[in-house]
């Protein structure tokens, strides 16, 4: 498959994306909705069909994460902050994602002519788990992004979509980066509130 503005433009939107989110900048949301519009038609294309319904849900999260990081989750609180994820937080996630990868995986095999529907479902699951925990600005959503890029940048390449494989190595170090920020953020807050109180 020959390069197509379709995915330079996602490459671009995509990075610039993630580099925000490392950052906790609330444009993240906005730029996010123009990427998941740019890899709907790029992975329709290759076939890569939950990938591209996986968008459309993103578009969804996207609107959710955007009210919950300008709101707090609730009307009149602040900004939400960065925490980690819970027991039952981490069992509903873990949960949901295996159950998802299973449904999909023998969706994709019977209704679709994909060539990998167990990584493309896996990938999927992942990518709304690590989404939700990032809506929430949970701290260990990084780590689910980290194991979804793992696995989506042979899976790209595999597909030829060569400029997005390398956007997802990129993600990768990204992930890292932003993982590596936001556990400073939740080691700094008790010094603040000290601070604060004093």
């Amino acid at each position: 498959m020959s390069l197509t503005w379709t995915e330079i433009l996602g490459f671009a939107t995509g990075a610039l994306c993630v580099w925000l989110v490392a950052r906790q900048h609330i444009a993240n949301w906005p730029v996010g909705l123009a990427n998941n519009v740019f890899f709907i038609v790029l992975f329709l294309q290759a076939g890569l069909y939950a990938d591209a319904g996986l968008q459309v849900v993103f578009i969804a999260l996207a609107v959710y994460g955007w009210w919950t990081w300008a709101h707090g989750g609730g009307s009149g609180s602040g900004a939400l902050p960065v925490r980690r994820t819970t027991r039952a937080e981490w069992l509903w996630l873990l949960a949901a994602g295996a159950v998802g990868t299973v449904a999909l995986t023998f969706l994709l095999g019977a209704a679709t002519d994909s060539t990998v529907p167990f990584w493309d479902a896996l990938t999927t699951a992942l990518s709304l788990t690590a989404t939700y925990g990032q809506c929430r600005k949970l701290v260990e959503s990084w780590w689910l992004w980290i194991a979804a890029d793992v696995v989506y940048i042979p899976l790209y390449a595999y597909k030829e979509l060569y400029l997005t494989s390398l956007l997802y190595a990129g993600f990768l170090t990204l992930c890292l980066v932003g993982l590596r920020g936001w556990r400073r953020e939740l080691g700094a807050r008790p010094a603040r509130l000290a601070e604060v109180a004093a």
